[in-house]
């Protein structure tokens, strides 16, 4: 039998198989670098695009703001014009209500009754006056409470003044302002 040294053959095996598993590491060393240098990009990539989305939407957004703050000072506008129209609209129709109910309280005073002043809240009027004696205070609220304009008179205040004579009131009255039914409201609840 023949010997055969196999020795160096299984080295030299070993060494290409050695060679081939190190440039495989290599290798695959290699491709996964590329591979995270790569998804690296990418992500890096979908970043940008998305800060570049969100700096587009603050922007839009910032101008969307100024509109709306544009639209809310316009409403606030509005509404201050169709208040005043409404109280300009208010005093053209409540004119003629006016000069009807001053009227009203010039036929309604009785002899021996004086107004000192007249002011109006709302649909009220407060009337301060003197009167010669208390039965001039009655008398001048039986005719305001008869008057078509004016309704439910209330005493506030009666006080002596002894300056104007011997049984001479001052007093305050208050009235309401309501306007006559007409004669289609009248037929409507008969």
């Amino acid at each position: 039998m023949a010997q055969i040294n196999l020795l160096p053959w299984r080295d030299e095996r070993r060494q290409e198989l050695k060679k081939e598993f190190i440039a495989t590491v290599a290798l695959v060393l290699a491709m996964a670098a590329g591979l995270l240098l790569l998804a690296d990009r990418v992500v890096d990539g979908q970043i940008d695009h998305q800060k570049a989305r969100n700096q587009y939407l603050e922007e839009n957004i910032k101008e969307l703001d100024k509109a709306v703050a544009e639209i809310k000072d316009l409403q606030k506008r509005r509404n201050q014009l169709l208040d005043r129209m409404r109280v300009i609209q208010e005093l053209q129709g409540n004119r003629p209500i006016i000069v009807r109910v001053l009227d009203q309280l010039v036929r309604t005073v009785p002899d021996g009754v004086f107004y000192r002043s007249l002011s109006t809240k709302d649909k009220k009027i407060t009337i301060n006056g003197v009167a010669e004696s208390n039965n001039r205070v009655s008398s001048l609220m039986r005719r305001l409470d008869a008057s078509d304009w004016l309704a439910e008179p209330n005493l506030d205040m009666v006080e002596a003044e002894p300056t104007y004579g011997d049984q001479a009131n001052t007093f305050k009255l208050t009235v309401k302002v309501q306007a006559p039914a007409t004669d289609d409201e009248s037929e409507d609840e008969g």
